[in-house]
């Protein structure tokens, strides 16, 4: 059964492009077949795995405006073994066009469903905001949110207001709506202050913070202008190996029978 999760942060800049590419990479390596859906009009997410926004024929603009099916529109990376929905500049219209849309929350939700039995994981890389497009990530990701957290102290601030925004959703909505997990990043391990958030987002998110802290890392902050993940740029860097403990984190989760031992 797959398994579609949403990234979602309406504060810019915590590392929620970069989990999604190198999630799925990592979960891609371990044998899962992989779909990275890019609903952020910037993108980013699409042109670090080495497409062109520019020359893309469709993506999630068209699966968003009932343009045709979905599946038309993937794009498949044979070398990283992920599948992608790319995100073109034409999405940036989408948030005014689908405002007097019907079912304006829910078309994701409907371009993905035929598409269930042929992916382990879909992933849903969200804006940075919480408009139309972030709500359609939110409704379409069925078994839950990942929300990244960069671990500086402004990143508190905003953790009210996405929750309270999570409980809107599920109240008026997607009752169904819950968090899977809350992804500490851009750890830095000499600080106090590193130390103090992540105990905060604990005490905030009791049981749903996950094991696996990103640190802070140039190279992967690097590995997007070369179109490649990190486990492709540089797999024996610190970050490389973060994000392959975080996709068998998750992977001991949601498939028990695949965790090493079983």
């Amino acid at each position: 059964m797959v398994k579609v999760y949403a990234l979602a942060n309406q504060k810019g800049g915590v590392g929620k492009t970069t989990t999604a590419i190198n999630l799925s990479a990592y979960l891609a390596q371990a044998g899962k077949r992989v779909l990275l859906v890019d609903i952020d009009p910037q993108a980013n997410a699409t042109s670090s795995l080495g497409i062109d926004k520019n020359t893309i024929r469709g993506g999630t603009y068209q699966a968003l405006l009932n343009e045709g099916s979905s599946a038309r529109f993937i794009l498949h990376n044979p070398s990283l073994k992920i599948w992608v929905l790319p995100a073109s500049p034409a999405l940036a219209g989408a948030e005014v066009e689908l405002v007097a849309a019907e079912n304006r929350e829910s078309r994701l939700l409907r371009a993905l469903e035929p598409l269930s039995e042929q992916y382990d994981y879909i992933l849903i890389d969200c804006p940075p905001s919480l408009g139309l497009l972030t709500l359609n990530g939110l409704v379409g990701a069925r078994d839950g949110v990942l929300i990244p957290v960069q671990c500086e102290y402004l990143a508190l601030e905003g953790l009210g207001q996405l929750t309270h925004t999570l409980d809107r959703i599920r109240s008026h909505i997607f009752p169904g709506l819950k968090i899977r997990g809350v992804l500490m990043t851009m750890f830095d391990g000499r600080t106090n202050l590193a130390n103090d958030v992540v105990s905060e987002v604990k005490n905030f998110f009791p049981q749903l913070v996950f094991d696996t802290i990103v640190p802070r890392s140039i190279r992967l902050a690097e590995a997007p202008s070369y179109g490649v993940p990190i486990s492709v740029y540089d797999p024996r860097s610190n970050g490389a190996t973060a994000y392959q403990a975080l996709a068998q984190e998750i992977i001991t989760a949601d498939y028990p029978a695949d965790a090493p031992g079983a």
